[in-house]
């Protein structure tokens, strides 16, 4: 087992389109990230509003990477768009992060479809490493 493989950052990325706005990008949440948005929205509907308001700022806090917004500024989009169009968005965060009822049983569907796919980690600096078990022997071995 490689230890610095199991602990690097691994996050998914997508791209989400938005309809006469352009397209973002987002990025699975980690499972330390996932338990802070909800340990902080505990409290919600007493401290910062509905806690469902709260929840998505601070998941769409976390997850955007272009373009990053603050907490303040997904309240803002929160208040000038359509309900459907931020949920276009936290619902890819959550399949990306594993988070929704159905994640796994279409991970399953992915594979029984097609049973040659692999599973893998998405490319980073670790790239072009063949990850199915033992390191591979040296050229010429």
């Amino acid at each position: 087992m490689d230890k610095d493989l199991l602990l690097k950052p691994r996050l998914a990325e997508d791209d989400v389109a938005i309809p006469g706005v352009g397209t973002v990008r987002v990025r699975a949440l980690s499972r330390a990230e996932v338990l802070m948005v909800r340990k902080a929205t505990d409290n919600a509907d007493s401290i910062d509003g509905p806690r469902a308001l709260v929840l998505e700022r601070k998941m769409l806090a976390a997850a955007m990477v272009d373009p990053v917004l603050t907490e303040a500024e997904v309240g803002q989009w929160q208040q000038v768009s359509a309900a459907g169009e931020l949920d276009t968005v936290t619902t890819r965060i959550q399949e990306l992060s594993g988070m929704l009822p159905d994640s796994a049983k279409e991970a399953v569907k992915e594979f029984e479809a097609s049973p040659e796919a692999e599973f893998r980690v998405p490319a980073g600096d670790g790239a072009g490493r063949d990850d199915g078990g033992r390191d591979a022997p040296p050229d010429g071995q």
